[in-house]
Order: C-alpha cells, then structure tokens, then sequence
C-alpha cells in the first residue's frame, strides 16, 4: 500500500468512526457492576446510568456481576466489543489490587479505556469509645509505645480500608494488627462493643456509630475533609502527607474504545454528575461526586496503581 492510498484509508476509517460516533447509541448500553445489588456501587451505576440514558436516549442496563474480587466483571468487560455498549463501573478492585493480588485473565490498565472517574466514598479511621485516645497524635504515640498492642479491622485481604491501614502504619512506624471481617456491619459490631479497637473504614455505615458517639473518628483519608464529616481532619492535614485511600469508581470500557465515542460518553457522564438531582440523590448516602475526564482519569489511575502496587508488594499483603 503506498503513501496516499495508507492515508486515504485512514481518512475512510476516521470518517466512519465520526459516523459511528454521531449516531451512537442506536440501542441499550450495558453497564457491569462488580459488585451484587445493594450498596453504594449499586446506587452510583443506577443513578448515574439512569441520568445517562435519559441524554442518550437509551436504555443503560445495569447487569451485576459479582464474584472473583471484582475480576468476573472485569474481565467480561475486557473481551467486550470497543464498541461503547459495554461498559463497567471500576474501581482500583478492578484495575490494580485484584490483578496485584490474584492472576486473572487480563491486564487491568492496558485492556481498558478509561472514560471517567464518577465518584468516592471516603473511609474515617475510627476508634472504640472505651479507648482513652482522642487524636491521632495520640493514637500514634500510643501505638509506637504498645507496639502489636492495638488492632483494626478491616472488610478483608487486600480491601480498601485493608491497604488504608498498612499505609497508616508504613507512615507512621507503628505495628497494629490486621483483622479482616467480611463486610463492614460485623466489623462495626465489635467496633461498637469494644472487641475491636479501630478501623480505616466507609463512612456512611460508621456515621451513626460516631454520631452516637459509639465510635469516634479521628480523620478522614480522603485529601480533603468529608461532607458528611466536616470538622474531621484529614491524615494530610494532621502531617501524613499524601495520604489517600478512598473508595473511587469510574466508567471504563474495552481497550481501543474510538476517542469520538470516549468523547461522547465523558461530555454525557460529565452534565449527568451536574444534576442536582444526581448530587442530592449521591451525597445523601455519603457519596461524593468526583470527576475526571478520560485523560485526567487514566493519568490518576497510574499515579493510583504505582502508589497501590508498591505498597501491596512492601507491606506483604496476600489474597485469601
């Protein structure tokens, strides 16, 4: 093929991407959730999906597939068609502490597009009532002076508030025990009655154990304070510099998506997350509206991976 007839037929192909583009969808859009119905992964793929196919008009379906840490979703979503009906709600299960953890059949950041980053749910490191230390200062000091002494829960292996816990020791030089729990409703049940003594966890469903005052929360481990927990100090703020593990979700779909379609699905998830409508409806259950665009998403997602992957290789965490 010489050089004109190469570039005629690229031309060809970015016309009929465009094409494609300006008259997609012509029919319903699979969104895959990894996770099973309920929570707050349900709530962001049924909110956002639903504001997303009422621009579109089309029908977002919202098929759950749970399983595997994550990876049986995934992985359906990578060997997917580029074609912009199959989507997935990611999460960094999907894309960087599962794959890190367990072998599956593909390569969370390489066999996907990254359309957006939607929404987090920030964790709070919380401690029992009974325990006599009311700041981190103190907690730390504490924890360095009774080193193996105290102990925090978490919602198992290689979990968020798992990875938030074994950052908080790595920065603080301290050793506390890890104890996972499958979910966070046992682990706030022996929070709350003192089996336990803290734990790097979700804050809609420690909220009103620390409004009870059950439970207290000492900071946040988001960048920035919570909504739901404005006088609470962020780690950052208190001195652990960089400190970040929140529960993040996005919207990705197969590798080598074309950028008109990537385009497209962004501008849409973009005014879906500007809705009042869409805000209310997230926040009341304690989840915060956190965009990024496609490049802005990837570029995060790396930064999130190398920060993860190193971590997860020095602090020794294993799968179940």
């Amino acid at each position: 093929m010489d050089r004109r007839t190469f570039l005629a037929a690229a031309l060809t192909s970015l016309l009929i991407t465009a094409a494609q583009a300006q008259t997609y969808p012509t029919g319903p859009i699979t969104l895959v959730n990894p996770y099973a119905a309920g929570g707050p992964a349900d709530l962001i793929a049924r909110t956002v999906g639903a504001a997303m196919g009422d621009q579109l008009g089309q029908q977002i379906v919202i098929l759950n597939k749970a399983g595997g840490a994550t990876a049986i979703a995934a992985s359906s979503v990578a060997q997917a068609q580029p074609d912009g009906y199959t989507l997935l709600l990611s999460n960094a299960s999907s894309h960087i502490v599962t794959p890190a953890l367990t072998k599956v059949t593909y390569d969370g950041m390489r066999d996907f597009t990254f359309i957006a980053m939607i929404a987090s749910v920030p964790n709070v490191l919380v401690v029992r009532e009974s325990l006599p230390l009311k700041t981190v200062p103190e907690l730390i000091a504490y924890a360095k002076a009774n080193p193996g002494k105290l102990n925090y829960a978490s919602v198992g292996p290689g979990s968020q508030p798992h990875i938030a816990g074994e950052m908080f020791k790595q920065m603080t030089s301290t050793d506390i025990t890890h104890v996972p729990y499958k979910g966070a409703a046992p682990a706030a049940v022996d929070l709350v009655a003192g089996q336990m003594d803290m734990g790097f966890l979700n804050i809609p469903p420690m909220l009103p154990h620390i409004q009870s005052g059950k439970l207290h929360g000492l900071a946040v481990t988001s960048l920035k304070r919570a909504g739901q927990l404005p006088n609470v100090p962020s780690l950052d703020e208190l001195g652990l510099k960089g400190f970040e593990v929140v529960t993040w979700y996005g919207i990705a779909a197969p590798a080598k998506l074309p950028q008109a379609i990537v385009d497209k699905l962004a501008a849409v998830i973009e005014k879906a997350l500007n809705s009042d409508e869409v805000k209310s409806k997230l926040n009341g259950q304690g989840v915060e509206v956190a965009w990024l665009g496609p490049k802005e998403f990837a570029d995060y997602l790396q930064v999130d991976s190398d920060r993860l992957t190193k971590l997860i290789r020095t602090a020794n965490i294993k799968s179940e």
